[in-house]
């Protein structure tokens, strides 16, 4: 059977680990995508959680510096404004505020509509046109103190400043001032990020200028859709969109946070390779998991389906054997399971072949021996019979030679008691001949009812071999029931394992287990359904091979039938012999009581002249009907030993039917 699966298809093992290996590889492979997704996932949200709560922590931050600076702007301003000082007052203030603070190191300084700037006497602030300056602008639309756009002082040093209306009461339109480099507020941002590894950058969205990075060359530059730097114009292109959403940009997990008070929005990031890099080794760790696992599964998943297949092999293995007429084998019937059963019905089904077709060897040598007998007892009676055929013809030849010498009777009594003696020696052996026939004929006849008697007995094992079979069929059917009903159970073992992960999947990730456990029975019960199918494509099989056995029991019925056809023919012919030579034995009998008158008249032959011619014509009638009956029997006996030979034949052929079968 194995040599066959090699040269015609897929053997069962091999359909179900190709079934099974490829489903656990895939669950496995599932598993761990998943698990890596999930873990992803979640790193990503705690990263963005733990970004997001960094940049407004960083945003909270700047927004208090900036807030205190801007107070201490203010402070000044009001004081200013309280105490309305002259010109030399106003400067001894602005004296005082001169390296007063590291974030504004110039101190404070004033201009008036007419172009005046008051600085500081250490200052080095200067403005050739200060009614023309951002600062200036900006503060004459504002009466507190509020933070300008960035831009470049004379000296080319990126700045933002704090300016207002100034109310001195000198009543002139002055505004009143303050710088501080992009460079110290850059320095103030990036001191304030709280996640390790992160960067994060201050944007103006009014100019789009970067106000604050850790690269000192981007600052003060132009943050641009068209940039080089991908990640740089991605944020450009979110902040034109006024999406400030969190998002992974050019590899960079990246979050938006605005200043209130100010035009500005903190733009922090960390790379995803540093954030995801425990989920790589994660991943990589489970992969390598993962593959041990499916070599472990396949060995066990190997093993177990090599069990389960070993008996059906070793039973499909028997039945080809059984197919070819090997009834030699042994069939070793294990477990209670389907497959034990099975076994076992084989093993019932081997044992009662056995017997069966050891009667039926025993009949066939008894039938080929009771013909061949009948045949030789046929060819004997054919042989006798044409002797006696040959004596009739003779016999018949004396009478005609009676009749025609009959009017020399009285002439040649001497030569007629002569030829009255021979007819009568003739007429012993006649005799003789008649009852070796008869005997012989009686003896054929009974031969022929014990063949007969032989074909009904070989016609009975048939019978019973076909019981047997069908009984094999009816074993078979109720497999497939069985089989059905698993198919069934296999179906509802599949629907409670989809309701079973639909729960699971509504319980969440409380019931991921036992999805995951729903899902395994779920393709267990399909293996399950496909290996009954596997078994009912076996039983077909089976059905087939028992299909042929009914045919060819057929056959062999129908031949057996011919061959008690034929025997019934015989029989009748032998009946016929029998009544024909018991005829021809009375007739025999009456011409010897004749010839036997013949001699006692021998002397008296003239005077009865009259009465031996009609008695003669008689003879002759007679010995003509002897003759018939005589060439009767010889025909007879060549049909008889023509039907002895068609048993023979028969009796040869079944012999040859049952010598395919070996027990």
């Amino acid at each position: 059977m194995e040599n066959e699966v090699q040269k015609g298809g897929l053997s069962i093992k091999t359909k179900l680990l190709g079934t099974i290996l490829p489903v656990v590889i895939v669950i496995v492979a599932l598993l761990t995508m998943v698990s890596y997704m999930i873990s992803k996932s979640i790193i990503t949200d705690n990263s963005e959680d733990l970004l997001s709560s960094s940049i407004e922590n960083q945003a909270n931050e700047i927004e208090a510096w900036l807030n205190e600076n801007l107070a201490a702007f203010q402070a000044v301003k009001q004081n200013i404004e309280g105490t309305k000082p002259t010109d030399a007052q106003l400067q001894d203030i602005l004296n005082q505020y001169y390296g007063y603070n590291a974030n504004y190191p110039d101190g404070i300084y004033i201009a008036d509509a007419q172009g005046n700037l008051i600085t500081a006497e250490g200052s080095a602030k200067t403005d050739a046109n200060p009614t023309s300056s951002v600062w200036y602008k900006e503060g004459l639309t504002r009466i507190n103190m509020g933070f300008t756009s960035a831009y470049e002082n004379e000296d080319g040093t990126a700045v933002v400043s704090a300016s207002g209306i100034l109310n001195d009461g000198s009543g002139k339109q002055r505004v009143i001032s303050a710088d501080m480099t992009l460079q110290r507020i850059s320095i103030i941002v990036n001191s304030l990020i709280e996640m390790k590894n992160a960067q994060a950058f201050l944007v103006s969205t009014s100019s789009n200028t970067i106000l604050a990075h850790r690269d000192a060359s981007l600052i003060s530059t132009q943050l641009d859709a068209s940039s080089a730097d991908s990640f740089l114009s991605g944020v450009a292109q979110r902040i034109a969109q006024r999406d400030y959403s969190d998002a992974e940009i050019d590899g960079n997990l990246t979050v938006f946070e605005k200043i209130d008070g100010t035009d500005w929005i903190l733009v922090s990031y960390i790379p995803t390779s540093i954030v995801f890099a425990s989920v790589n080794q994660v991943r990589n760790v489970m992969l390598i998991i993962g593959i041990v696992s499916v070599i472990l599964l396949a060995v066990i998943i190997e093993r177990v389906v090599h069990m389960v297949i070993k008996p059906v092999k070793e039973l499909t293995s028997a039945i080809t054997k059984m197919t070819d007429g090997d009834f030699t084998i042994t069939v070793k019937a294990s477990g209670s399971d389907e497959i034990g059963m099975m076994s076992r019905g084989v093993e019932k089904f081997v044992l009662s072949m056995r017997n069966m077709i050891a009667s039926i060897h025993n009949v066939s040598d008894r039938l080929r021996s009771q013909a061949d007998e009948s045949y030789d007892v046929s060819k004997q009676m054919n042989e006798a019979s044409s002797l006696q055929n040959l004596s009739m013809e003779e016999l018949n030849q004396t009478v005609t030679q009676l009749s025609t010498s009959i009017g020399e009777i009285a002439d040649h009594a001497t030569q007629l008691a002569a030829v009255v003696s021979e007819t009568r020696d003739d007429s012993e052996q006649v005799n003789a001949k008649m009852k070796e026939t008869v005997e012989i004929s009686r003896q054929g006849r009974h031969d022929m009812n014990q063949v007969g008697d032989a074909m009904s007995s070989i016609n009975s094992s048939i019978e019973r071999l076909k019981e047997a079979i069908d009984k094999v069929g009816a074993a078979s059917g109720e497999i497939t029931n069985i089989t059905t009903v698993i198919a069934d159970i296999a179906e509802e073992t599949n629907l409670l394992s989809l309701n079973a992960s639909i729960e699971a999947a509504r319980a969440g990730e409380s019931g991921r287990g036992f999805a995951v456990v729903a899902t395994q029975i779920g393709k267990l019960a399909q293996t399950s359904s496909d290996s009954v199918k596997t078994i009912e494509g076996l039983i077909r099989q089976i059905n087939e091979y028992v299909g042929n056995c009914v045919e060819l029991s057929d056959g062999s019925v129908e031949s057996i039938n011919n061959s008690s056809a034929l025997i019934g023919t015989a029989l009748n012919t032998f009946d016929k012999i029998y009544d024909n030579i018991g005829v021809a034995n009375d007739l025999v009998q009456s011409m010897i009581q004749k010839v036997e008158q013949v001699d006692d008249v021998a002397t008296n032959v003239a005077a009865i002249s009259q009465e031996q011619a009609a008695s003669s014509e008689e003879i002759s009638a007679t010995s003509d009907t002897m003759v018939e009956h005589a060439r009767s029997i010889t025909n007879n006996s060549e049909s008889v030993a023509e039907e002895s030979r068609k048993l023979t034949q028969s009796s040869n052929e079944l012999t040859e039917q049952i010598n395919i079968f070996k027990i």
